[in-house]
């Protein structure tokens, strides 16, 4: 891990060095946007509500052992 942070650390010294002596030359050609990108998206409709209904449901007797 040592090794790949001193690896990426060296190449960004040189890559400064190059920009400051002018061997590199960065320019921006379009302005950068800051806004979220759109989407648009057909999906199904749901629709959810209540409904009554009586439902049917067995009793249970319950007995004790005797001692």
């Amino acid at each position: 891990m040592r090794t790949l942070l001193a690896l990426v650390g060296i190449i960004a010294l040189v890559v400064i060095a190059l920009m400051y002596f002018g061997f590199i030359n960065i320019d921006q050609t379009r302005p950068a946007v800051v806004q979220a990108p759109q989407f648009k998206a057909d999906v199904a409709r749901v629709s959810v509500g209540t409904e009554n209904k009586t439902v049917a449901v067995p009793t249970v007797d319950v007995q004790k052992p005797a001692n």
